[in-house]
């Protein structure tokens, strides 16, 4: 990733080091030159030639270490591929629907909604009903509120009115934290006319004993992540689960994805041990195997709800089995939003920071009112590129333009901080997230209008995950892939799946720093000038912000140690590709060579 050419480039000649005065300062291999003359040379000779260089009032730009010896960008091949549609909306409202007028109200007034979504159109009947139900539509498509509001209808309108001390009534899984506070507060809204219904939610990170104090008190719609609630099952008395009537296993194929096969087993044993009849939802954007035998496992006779393509307007009726492509997950076709823009840019390993740093500044700098979402491989690299951005991109603002914001999100942060940044990005009208995927299953991110892919993903299911959080419930989004050289036959293998993806040249999103003349080179080029020059002055100007870069690494030891730990980190990240994507996604390694002493 970006990270090789930030902790050093041996094989430069010499690049430009910006300080005080402009002046230029020698990389290590022209200090082993000066040392060497100096032993042959008097001590004055070497002062004057010093004071020549440095005083010198022509920036010297090399442009070789960038954009020298790199591999041939290969021209993109796009299939033609003929992507799977969804229809988002219909034409009816909640109030066609047999629902209570205050939770309709509510809809309407407090969440802001009043159309209903295909998805919700199919599914809150079939769960009024009391049928279980197995539900595949494409992300941001409403799943939430599909199960959601049929529950909350179930609970408010129970012959024996819901009370406290009944304990839990409705059991929902979510496999992230971030997802299980975002239902809860749905939940939260949706009784807000029914105050005797009491929800409540169980995270990792949140302290213990806090959390049985809330399950003594009573909880009647549980929403946990399964990691948590086992821990409670096993070791806190106070749960009860003899009054079940409901649970909802949402983003099923993520909690799989996780390993969390082992704890909903647990959970699913437990609940069939109190003896409570009840009823089962499973909510996926995808139907792989595991999905399938997790539905098989879980639910009683279901329905199967798919709302995609040509058959989007079937239910397939009770009895027939819950199945996926017998040959997933290889030609599986996902739905994407209608809305959203899919691009890819093909960019050398040396190039791919300056690349992604040019790419932020056009969106969150030269445009207004963008969020972008990063996604990243590792933990470590999160926290490396947002130390690094914060401090060489988010400077001074710029002609009055406002100075950019960094967030970062990832698995070792503590929950509080957790939150914190999930609910500052969310009420953000700009601003750019660097996380890992632990933001890209079911999260409703407030107009995010950018979606960038640093790090590919694993599968083409975790594209259309992550691409997802753009383009929710109708709007419209856009997102960016990066690619190396080596790895560009990824674009077929996403079209297998009925993908396809524009391509973005690297030249024009590097060309976006000639609007910056913070990153400006020797000055030479002006408007007139010929396209050579341009393309002159962008690679200079992208070898001023590379040295910015590579001087921010360089000014401690801890930030060195930070950027070996991402590169490392993102290294190791290529051991999770699957077997079929290993001649794809591998490791490159330079040839040996004389290595730099520290």
């Amino acid at each position: 990733m970006g990270q090789k050419e930030a902790v050093g480039r041996e094989e430069e000649d010499g690049s430009l080091r910006r300080g005080e005065g402009d002046q230029l300062l020698q990389t290590e291999e022209e200090e082993e030159e000066v040392t060497q003359t100096d032993q042959r040379k008097p001590q004055k000779k070497k002062k004057k030639k010093r004071e020549v260089v440095t005083t010198t009032e022509t920036r010297i730009i090399k442009t070789s270490s960038l954009f020298r010896h790199n591999p041939e960008i290969p021209d993109i091949l796009r299939p033609v591929v003929s992507q799977l549609k969804e229809q988002i909306f219909t034409s009816d409202s909640f109030s066609d629907l047999d629902l209570h007028p205050h939770l309709v109200a509510t809809l309407n007034k407090v969440l802001n909604v009043s159309t209903v979504t295909s998805v919700q159109k199919r599914t809150i009947p079939v769960l009024l009903s009391g049928r279980d139900a197995v539900v595949r539509s494409q992300t941001g498509s409403g799943k939430t509120l599909s199960y959601a509001v049929p529950l909350v209808q179930s609970l408010q309108a129970a012959q024996q009115k819901v009370k406290r001390s009944d304990g839990p009534l409705a059991v929902v899984i979510v496999p992230t934290r971030e997802l299980a506070q975002q239902t809860f507060q749905i939940f939260t809204k949706l009784v807000k006319p029914f105050t005797w219904i009491v929800p409540g939610v169980l995270m990792g990170g949140e302290k213990r004993k806090s959390e049985k104090a809330r399950l003594r008190k009573g909880i009647n719609i549980l929403v946990s992540t399964p990691g948590r609630l086992v821990d409670h099952i096993k070791n806190t008395l106070s749960v009860g689960f003899s009054g079940v009537r409901w649970l909802v296993l949402d983003e099923a194929d993520r909690t799989l994805d996780m390993g969390f096969e082992k704890d909903v087993t647990v959970i699913v044993n437990r609940l069939n041990s109190a003896g409570s009849s009840r009823q089962n939802v499973l909510l996926s954007a995808t139907l792989t195997h595991g999905v399938t035998r997790l539905a098989d496992v879980c639910l009683s006779d279901p329905v199967r709800i798919q709302v995609s393509g040509p058959a989007s307007s079937d239910l397939v009726a009770s009895g027939s089995p819950v199945t996926s492509d017998p040959s997933a997950p290889q030609s599986e076709s996902f739905v994407l939003p209608e809305a959203l823009k899919q691009y890819v840019v093909v960019v050398p390993s040396k190039l791919r920071l300056v690349c992604l740093a040019a790419f932020i500044l056009d969106k969150c700098k030269f445009a207004q009112d963008n969020k972008v979402i990063v996604f990243i491989s590792s933990c470590e690299a999160v926290e490396f590129l947002h130390g690094l951005f914060t401090s060489v991109l988010s400077g001074p603002p710029a002609n009055q333009r406002p100075q950019l914001s960094f967030l970062r999100l990832h698995g070792n942060m503590k929950q509080e901080e957790r939150s914190d940044v999930f609910q500052q990005f969310s009420v953000s009208r700009c601003g750019v997230l660097l996380c890992t995927d632990v933001a890209a299953r079911g999260l409703d991110l407030f107009q995010v209008t950018w979606i960038i892919q640093y790090t590919p993903p694993t599968t083409a299911a975790e594209y259309v995950h992550r691409v997802g959080r753009t383009a929710r419930i109708g709007g419209r989004g856009s997102s960016l892939l990066f690619l190396a050289p080596s790895e560009a036959a990824f674009v077929n293998e996403l079209a297998n799946h009925n993908i396809s993806l524009m391509d973005l040249k690297l030249q024009n999103i590097l060309s976006i720093l000639m609007l910056d003349d913070t990153y400006k080179g020797r000055g030479k080029y002006h408007s007139q000038s010929s396209s050579k020059a341009l393309e002159q002055e962008t690679r200079e100007r992208a070898t001023v912000l590379q040295t910015e870069f590579e001087n921010f690494v360089h000014a401690d030891h801890q930030s060195v140690q930070r950027a070996k730990g991402a590169l490392q980190s993102f290294l190791r990240a290529y051991a999770a590709y699957p077997s079929h994507l290993k001649h794809i996604f591998h490791i490159q390694l330079p040839p040996p060579g004389p290595r730099r002493q520290e």
